[in-house]
């Protein structure tokens, strides 16, 4: 699925991006808030139904709104911060908005410069697959050394 090639205008590539992650974010939802109700037919009800574990959801259900809207900006935790949502039963009123702004970050930021970054990284690639690679090696190598940095600038504090 590549938004490049799909020869519509920019609103309807943004918008099909969005009802894709809005889709694939709120089935994780879904299912996490199913797993949460199966575990209660497990050893785990008592866990769940556990003062620390209603403390523990609260929690989450009114500050986890923002990380589940900001998880929509990483690669990988995304799923994660979904799922929890769900497990954690975040009620919708939380839960719909931090979709809704973060799926619409997500399909921005795909649309435009994930669509070009793909796009160039496959003209250089064209021109020379040896280049490519190791610009790719270097922006990844750049990104880790930056977290690192600022993990240990942090560590310090």
């Amino acid at each position: 699925m590549d938004p490049t090639k799909w020869n519509v205008p920019f609103p309807a590539i943004v918008a099909a991006l969005f009802a894709i992650v809005v889709l694939r974010a709120g089935s994780t939802y879904l299912v996490g808030r199913l797993a949460a109700y199966g575990a209660r037919k497990t050893r785990l009800a008592r866990l769940l139904d556990s003062p620390a574990f209603a403390a523990a959801s609260a929690r989450v259900d009114r500050y986890g709104a923002p990380v589940v809207g900001l998880s929509f900006l990483t690669i990988g935790f995304q799923t994660l911060a979904n799922l929890a949502a769900g497990a954690t039963r975040m009620r919708w009123i939380h839960y719909l908005p931090a979709l809704a702004l973060g799926g619409l970050a997500w399909a921005l930021i795909y649309a435009t410069i994930g669509t070009v970054g793909l796009d160039l990284f496959g003209r250089l690639y064209a021109l020379s697959p040896v280049g490519a690679i190791s610009a790719l090696v270097a922006v990844v190598a750049l990104i880790a050394g930056y977290i690192t940095w600022q993990h240990h600038r942090a560590a310090k504090a």
